[in-house]
């Protein structure tokens, strides 16, 4: 059931359209993606000016509409979807963490959605709530990709910050070998991201485990890291 507020959102998006964008947003995914083809600029006006219209209604029901936006499966909505639901960080509760387990479960298909979502809101969520990190360790090993990949890229921020960085080694030995490549990026990014406070403890993980874990994972950890250490570990 769409409210008068999805209707404004979605006439908004239409008449927002441009061509180039709209033919140019295959070619960053390997999968097949819907999007209207409205810039990320705009996107992210439009979510801000609706989002003043529905601030102050119940949590449940904004989650509802961010459900309704993730259901059309348009890459513009599930990022106002995301937008919103991280709005709501001051709000967030632990019984949230199963709203959006499902939203990854059922609506991530794609890594700009899991990025979107699982860097803002749930990076904030995991940042309030630690306790669910080690749900992060049951996604690590599931079957859908996007979960293994979400367990990875949840952390980054609090990362980039200093946090977490037992629970980053443990998710990247779980997904150490993964054969994933979105897998690998994601967790070879992560470590990238705990390099920053952290760079002599991510320096001597990734050499004790150069030898098992994929090139990609290994490039995106070492990124940021001085000349030297990346030639010693990039070293067969």
């Amino acid at each position: 059931m769409e409210t008068d507020v999805l209707v404004a959102v979605r006439q908004e998006l239409l008449q927002s359209i441009d061509e180039k964008t709209r033919e140019s947003a295959q070619r960053f995914f390997k999968e097949e993606v819907k999007f209207h083809g409205v810039k990320s600029a705009l996107v992210k006006k439009i979510a801000t000016k609706y989002f003043r219209e529905i601030k102050d209604r119940d949590k449940n029901e904004i989650f509802s509409l961010c459900e309704n936006l993730l259901h059309t499966n348009f890459g513009e909505e599930a990022f106002i979807a995301f937008e919103w639901s991280y709005s709501l960080r001051r709000q967030f509760v632990p019984e949230d963490f199963l709203v959006f387990e499902r939203w990854v479960n059922l609506y991530v298909d794609n890594w700009a959605k899991c990025d979107t979502l699982c860097n803002h809101t749930l990076g904030t969520f995991v940042e309030t709530y630690p306790q669910f990190i080690e749900n992060l360790a049951i996604w690590a090993r599931a079957d859908n990709r996007w979960l293994r990949r979400a367990s990875a890229v949840t952390l980054i921020l609090p990362a980039r910050k200093g946090l977490f960085l037992k629970e980053v080694f443990e998710i990247s030995d779980i997904l150490l070998t993964d054969k994933d490549d979105m897998v690998q990026k994601g967790y070879g990014w992560l470590l990238k991201e705990a390099s920053r406070k952290h760079q002599a403890e991510v320096f001597d993980y990734v050499m004790k485990w150069k030898a098992k874990m994929p090139r990609t994972a290994l490039r995106y950890a070492i990124e940021k890291m001085p000349e030297e250490m990346k030639k010693k570990a990039m070293a067969r």
